[in-house]
């Protein structure tokens, strides 16, 4: 499939950057690429695959399992400091894993290209195909529930 070859590493970057882990980043885009494959899907575009693997990442962090298994596993590699901060706080995994439990899936989406991806609020709003607005309104919602989390990190 060609466009695992050339699209394949940076996916699995994106990936390692929300997952943190280079196994489970690889699981991942393999699985978006079988999936394509049996649905005879050969060719997306770049942007659609960085949603799609996005998507993905957030739904492995949702699963219990997998969260309990990620924060034994490197306790301190998730709680690093991230390059990017909201409002002077700053986003890591462990509050990432936190949001997954109340946020929905487009606040979410936001949050990663925000703050792991580090895109604008513009950048975004083109990249999802929404205004600038959205973007800014999803991002109110996650400074909300991080406030409800009491600012825990």
């Amino acid at each position: 499939m060609d466009t695992y070859a050339r699209y394949g590493p940076a996916l699995r970057r994106k990936a390692m950057r929300i997952l943190r882990s280079q196994d489970d980043a690889q699981d991942i885009v393999q699985a978006l690429f079988l999936d394509l494959l049996q649905r005879g899907e050969t060719e997306h575009d770049l942007a659609w695959l960085y949603r799609a693997i996005t998507n993905r990442c957030l739904t492995f962090l949702r699963d219990e399992k997998n969260r309990a298994r990620l924060l034994s596993l490197n306790d301190d590699a998730l709680r690093s400091e991230p390059r990017t901060r909201c409002d002077e706080r700053a986003i890591t995994m462990d509050l990432l894993l936190k949001l997954t439990e109340t946020l929905d899936e487009p606040v979410l989406e936001v949050l990663v290209c925000r703050f792991f991806d580090d895109m604008t609020q513009e950048e975004i709003a083109s990249h999802l195909d929404v205004s600038r607005k959205t973007v800014q309104n999803r991002l109110d919602v996650a400074r909300e529930a991080v406030a409800k989390l009491g600012g825990a990190s």
